[in-house]
């Protein structure tokens, strides 16, 4: 990790890939919050999998998930017994980890970016860039970019080769020059739930 002008850049280079417990693939996590937390302990996870084979998702109660696909033919999701294709590249899915997943391959491995959010804890916006553009990052909130395909600039002088990410978590607005496709994710606190209040 290096950091340019309040930008921590995450090499894809320098990620390490944990394979799957039912060895259906393997997976490299871009970025998460807190820092150094596991699967049962995030706030947010960002990562990217390379899906070998069939079979089911691990369940993450509590959580829910974007899945985009990145590479590949694609797959039919089947949660909680609904089939959902997911064939078309750069287009998000979410749905809820509570749910029992199931996945098919359509045509060989692929590989998928994924965004998971505790419930209640933290809400996330996963937006597909293309073109030149602002990218705002509001106040108490954090933005990380991730280049899909191609590569990508930030603020002019930040290159971004593909799997590459960017962490942006001061205030402001951040110019990007995409030449491909890259993944802008807004994570926000949710606000507290308000206790209930006694009639009277």
């Amino acid at each position: 990790m290096t950091t340019t002008g309040g930008i921590q850049v995450l090499r894809a280079s320098e990620r390490p890939a944990t394979p799957w417990l039912n060895g259906g693939g393997v997976t490299r996590e871009v970025a998460g919050f807190p820092a150094g937390a596991g699967l049962n302990d995030f706030d947010w996870r960002v990562s990217l999998a390379d899906v070998a084979s069939a079979g089911p998702f691990s369940p993450f109660p509590g959580i829910d998930r974007v899945i985009t696909l990145v590479e590949g033919a694609g797959m039919a999701l089947t949660v909680d017994g609904v089939e959902q294709p997911v064939d078309a590249p750069f287009r998000p899915f979410a749905f809820s980890g509570d749910a029992g997943t199931d996945c098919r391959l359509l045509g060989g491995p692929v590989v998928d970016f994924n965004v998971m959010t505790r419930r209640g804890r933290v809400g996330a916006v996963v937006e597909l860039l293309t073109g030149p553009g602002t990218v705002p990052v509001p106040s108490a909130a954090t933005v990380l970019l991730v280049c899909l395909a191609g590569s990508a600039t930030v603020d002019g002088d930040t290159e971004l080769a593909r799997y590459d990410a960017a962490l942006l978590d001061t205030p402001g607005a951040h110019e990007l020059r995409p030449e491909g496709v890259t993944a802008a994710i807004t994570f926000r606190t949710a606000a507290p739930t308000a206790a209930p209040t006694a009639a009277r």
